[in-house]
């Protein structure tokens, strides 16, 4: 279940904004590694974060 809501929430700004989805990953290619990671990371956190302040 949780992975089909992630699907649907990713496929937002492909659907209503797709020049902006390009740019945005034209913009993350040239990022480092480091940067990458980082966003993952954020990711990751924020993630959980919601899953525990849904879970309580």
């Amino acid at each position: 279940m949780a992975f089909g809501l992630m699907l649907v929430l990713e496929g937002v700004l492909p659907l209503l904004a797709p020049a902006a989805w390009r740019q945005t990953f034209r913009r993350m290619i040239e990022f480092k590694d480091g940067q990458l990671r980082f966003i993952g990371l954020a990711s990751m956190l924020g993630g959980l974060l919601i899953i525990l302040m849904a879970s309580n």
